[in-house]
């Protein structure tokens, strides 16, 4: 079994940052690494979109919404992916989720919650 925890979430103000967290936890991590490790964002009333993903490789992917403002990260011996969100706008505001995929399943985490707003 595998475990995603998510952190960082909050609100802050338009134009500013927030670090988000995701730790991963199992005993599956003896024998694998995750082949990739996303954020996904849900809005009220919106679809659940891709905002970053990296690969074990180190590929990435960014939804055009976030290029240039987001970074993704990921320690591969510590199972952990970080978004670094700079220049925050309120139609960042959403829960974000943590994903990752390894030996062939998809797991995800109950999400941390951002909201941008004066």
């Amino acid at each position: 079994q595998v475990q995603l925890v998510e952190s960082g979430g909050g609100l802050v103000q338009p134009g500013g940052s927030l670090r988000l967290s995701c730790a991963a936890s199992g005993s599956i991590f003896s024998h694998y690494v995750f082949a990739e490790m996303a954020w996904y964002r849900q809005a009220p009333g919106k679809q659940r979109e891709l905002v970053a993903s990296i690969t074990s490789g180190g590929t990435l992917i960014y939804a055009t919404s976030v290029k240039g403002r987001f970074t993704i990260s990921r320690d591969n011996a510590k199972n952990t992916v970080w978004l670094q969100m700079n220049t925050l706008k309120p139609e960042d505001t959403a829960e974000y989720y943590c994903n990752g995929l390894i030996a062939g399943m998809s797991y995800w985490g109950k999400g941390t919650q951002v909201t941008v707003s004066s």
